[in-house]
């Protein structure tokens, strides 16, 4: 249905400003993004920074990361400071939000999004994408948290799987990178996807 709907879209769009958005995800290439924000609720919250990295090659490719810090649209308190360590005063030196998805936007392409609880980032991007562009954002995705679930479950389908972030990352031997930091994060989760993809690969390889 998602292929259909970006099928449909690059009829109608053409040669538009978003077009770039609806070309196939080049293969193997991810791109890693985290978000920080006021707060958890994404109908009143709001975004003060954004990260992305490309996930290419074996490799998490900082030098090539897109990194933004968002101007605040509300006040935030002390717990969310305490969370993600960005301050009103430097929130208040960001730019504006439509800015920054629009650059993003235009950064981002086609390529598939990757993330740890991605939905959260992509609910609170929303309307800004659908303000600028008029849909929805079209890219393929993938989930660290749903990828190491069913790594957990095929190894021990008994158990619920443990799924916190510092515990993903010391299982697949990946060091945590600037805890919420939206590019800490972003680059933790890019590194954790390559450690998962590696054992994929290993686990496939002993199969007799």
């Amino acid at each position: 249905m998602r292929s259909l709907r970006r099928w449909w879209r690059r009829r109608t769009i053409g040669d538009g400003e978003w077009a770039g958005l609806l070309q196939p995800a080049p293969p193997g290439e991810w791109v890693s993004l985290d978000l920080e924000t006021t707060g958890l609720d994404p109908k009143v919250d709001h975004i003060l920074s954004l990260a992305a990295v490309p996930v290419r090659d074996g490799r998490v490719l900082t030098s090539e990361r897109f990194e933004r810090r968002i101007r605040a649209e509300r006040e935030f308190g002390i717990d969310s400071i305490r969370h993600h360590r960005i301050t009103p005063e430097e929130a208040a030196s960001g730019v504006a939000v439509t800015t920054a998805v629009r650059e993003f936007l235009h950064w981002l392409q086609g390529r598939t999004l990757l993330g740890y609880h991605l939905g959260f980032d992509l609910a609170m991007l929303s309307p800004h994408v659908r303000a600028l562009t008029g849909f929805g954002l079209p890219n393929p995705r993938v989930d660290l948290a749903d990828a190491f679930a069913a790594r957990a479950r095929r190894a021990n389908p008994a158990a619920p799987p443990n799924l916190d972030f510092q515990h993903i990352a010391d299982t697949l031997g990946v060091p945590v990178l600037g805890r919420h930091s939206a590019l800490g994060d972003a680059a933790t989760v890019g590194l954790c996807w390559l450690a998962l993809q590696s054992q994929r690969r290993g686990a496939v390889e002993r199969r007799p």
